[in-house]
C-alpha cells in the first residue's frame, strides 16, 4: 500500500479510536454519566414469553434459513455462478431465509406485545454513537487477543469473506458482498442475537451471562479464531445499546456502520486481507 494511503487509513482508524474514548468517558465513565445511568431505568421491555416460544423463534430462523439455502441451490445452475458468485448468493438466500422466518415469528406468531417505534432519527443518532463507543473496547480486545493467540502458537488467519472481497471479480460480485455486509447480515444478525437471544435471556440469567452467551454466539458464528474475542466484545457493546436504548435499530446501524468500516479499511489496503 502507498505511504500516502496508509497514512490516511491509520489516521482515519486512529480518529475513530480517539472519538470512542471520549465518548466512552462522556457516555461512561464520568460522573456525571454514572448518574444519569443509575437514574434511568433500562428502556428495553422484557419478553414475557415461555421458553417453548424462545425455540419456536429458534427453529422458524432455522426452517427459513434451509428453506433459503434450498431455493439457492435449484437457482446455481441456470445462474452460472462463479465459486464466489455462488458463495454470495447462498450467503444471501440464508439471510434473507432467516429474516423471512423472524418476520413470520414476530408478524404471524408472537401475540400481546407491540412493537416499538422506529425512530429513525433517535436510532441514527444513537447507532452512531454506539459505533464510536465500540472502536476503542475492539482495538484493544483484538490486540490482546493477537497477542494470546500469538504466544500460544495459535493460527491468525483472517475471515475467508474478507479474502474474497478484496479480490472480488466483478463490480457486481462487490456490491453484493458490500451489501450484505453493511445491511442485511446487521439486520438479520441483531434481530437474532440482541432482539432475540440477549432480550429473551437478560431476565432469565445472571446480566453477565446474557452478555456473553449471545456475544460468544455472534463471534463463533463468523467462524474465525483471530476475530473471536474482538466480536465477541462487539456483541456486548451491542447488547448494552439496545438495553440502554430500547431500540433495536440501534444496534442495527452501529453494526452496519462497524461492517463498512471493515469493508473500507480492505478496499484501501487489501494486503489487509492475506
Amino acid at each position: 500500500m502507498p505511504p500516502r494511503t496508509a497514512i490516511i487509513a491509520n489516521g482515519i482508524e486512529l480518529g475513530l479510536v480517539f472519538a470512542g474514548l471520549v465518548l466512552i468517558w462522556q457516555l461512561v465513565l464520568s460522573p456525571a454519566a454514572r448518574a444519569r445511568r443509575a437514574a434511568t431505568p433500562s428502556a428495553l421491555a422484557t419478553w414475557d414469553a415461555p421458553l417453548s416460544d424462545f425455540f419456536l423463534f429458534l427453529w422458524v430462523i432455522i426452517c427459513g434459513g434451509i428453506l433459503g439455502q434450498l431455493l439457492a441451490a435449484m437457482l446455481f445452475k441456470p445462474l452460472a455462478l462463479s465459486e464466489d458468485g455462488k458463495l454470495i448468493f447462498a450467503n444471501a438466500a440464508l439471510e434473507f431465509g432467516m429474516l423471512g422466518g423472524i418476520a413470520f415469528f414476530w408478524f404471524g406468531l408472537r401475540r400481546g406485545e407491540t412493537i416499538r417505534a422506529w425512530a429513525p432519527a433517535q436510532a441514527l443518532f444513537s447507532g452512531v454513537m454506539t459505533f464510536l463507543a465500540a472502536m476503542p473496547v475492539v482495538v484493544l480486545v483484538g490486540l490482546v487477543w493477537e497477542f494470546l493467540l500469538e504466544h500460544c502458537g495459535l493460527p491468525i488467519d483472517r475471515q475467508d469473506m474478507i479474502g474474497r472481497l478484496a479480490n472480488a471479480e466483478s463490480p457486481a460480485l462487490l456490491a453484493g458482498m458490500i451489501g450484505l455486509a453493511t445491511v442485511t447480515a446487521p439486520i438479520a444478525e441483531e434481530l437474532i442475537f440482541r432482539a432475540g437471544f440477549f432480550r429473551y435471556a437478560r431476565t432469565r440469567m445472571p446480566r453477565w451471562a446474557a452478555l456473553l452467551l449471545p456475544a460468544c454466539l455472534f463471534a463463533a458464528l463468523h467462524q474465525n479464531l483471530a476475530t473471536f474475542a474482538p466480536l465477541a466484545a462487539l456483541g456486548i457493546v451491542f447488547s448494552l445499546a439496545y438495553e440502554r436504548t430500547g431500540r433495536i435499530g440501534t444496534a442495527m446501524i452501529a453494526h452496519g456502520l462497524f461492517n463498512a468500516h471493515t469493508v473500507a479499511l480492505v478496499l484501501i489496503d487489501p494486503s489487509a486481507a492475506n
